[in-house]
């Protein structure tokens, strides 16, 4: 069975702090009383580890604060739960499954998208247009199906005690396309924009067609943040496949983001932007 990506990323963050500690895998097998390729395997997600090795191991760190010890035993009890989205296996390649799960773990989602608007504001009828539109391989059948896992993936916006928090910066030329099969389906989905921003949880800004130049330029991304001590990932998306950076590597992002954010009209401004636009499609 393949490793799950909370597996992947325990392991990756008890690798982070055996380095920090100054340790060799050797070292911590012996402190643990394992043979020498246990920790390796831990820490690359090939093995498990069971609850009380995990605050053992933490100990062997110096990592001491609770808060941190019950962020990774959560991690790694849910490690072999099933999402939702296993049921479309079938259609969800593996890459996109990762992601939904980072998603469902996350505290707050950062995006920028210079050409479509993001996946967790989306209408459905929206979602099947550009799914549609954009893949070359999928049937119908699988279209639907892809456009009810988007639907689904938003429920983090709404679920139990603490919702996702979203950020979303959108190009101006998104808020411009039209579709010639069905034209309400951009007056929708303004719309959907409009009533996602009244959520306590989700802003949503827009990068005018005017605005001077910035790092966005390069593309779209995804800035995905968690609860210490788990790092950020960037999801960097292009034709068919996903690219994940993590770690000190997330770095240039924030900075990024915080500049595309400075760019972008206001939040009142880009509500009034989004309005203005719905209004005239009623027309």
């Amino acid at each position: 069975m393949a490793p799950t990506v909370r597996r992947r990323r325990l392991g990756t963050t008890l690798r982070r702090f055996r380095n920090e500690a100054g340790l060799s895998l050797d070292q911590v097998a012996e402190a643990m009383g394992w043979a020498a390729p246990k920790m390796s395997k831990i820490e690359n997600a090939v093995q498990g580890i069971k609850p009380s090795d995990l605050a053992e191991l933490l100990k062997v760190y110096g990592v001491t604060d609770p808060d941190i010890g019950a962020v990774l035993e959560t991690l790694r009890s849910d490690a072999l739960k099933k999402g939702w989205w296993q049921a479309y296996s079938g259609i969800v390649q593996p890459a996109y499954a990762d992601y939904i799960s980072l998603e469902s773990d996350a505290e707050q989602i950062c995006t920028w998208t210079p050409l479509l608007i993001p996946g967790l504001l989306q209408t459905a009828a929206y979602a099947r247009e550009t799914i549609a539109g954009i893949t070359t391989t999928r049937t119908p059948e699988e279209v639907a199906a892809l456009a009810e896992v988007r639907m689904a993936r938003q429920s983090v916006l709404t679920r139990p005690g603490v919702p996702l928090e979203l950020w979303a910066i959108v190009h101006e030329a998104a808020l411009h396309q039209r579709f010639a099969a069905r034209p309400a389906t951009m007056r929708e989905q303004l719309r959907k924009l409009l009533d996602s921003a009244e959520l306590p949880n989700a802003t949503v800004q827009i990068m005018p067609l005017a605005s001077t130049a910035h790092p966005g330029l390069e593309g779209g991304f995804s800035l995905t943040r968690f609860r210490p001590p788990l790092p950020s990932v960037v999801l960097l998306e292009n034709a068919g496949s996903a690219t994940y950076v993590e770690g000190d590597d997330a770095a240039p992002f924030e900075r990024a983001y915080e500049r595309i954010r400075a760019t972008a009209l206001s939040v009142e401004d880009s509500l009034v932007l989004i309005a203005e636009l719905e209004e005239g499609l009623r027309q």
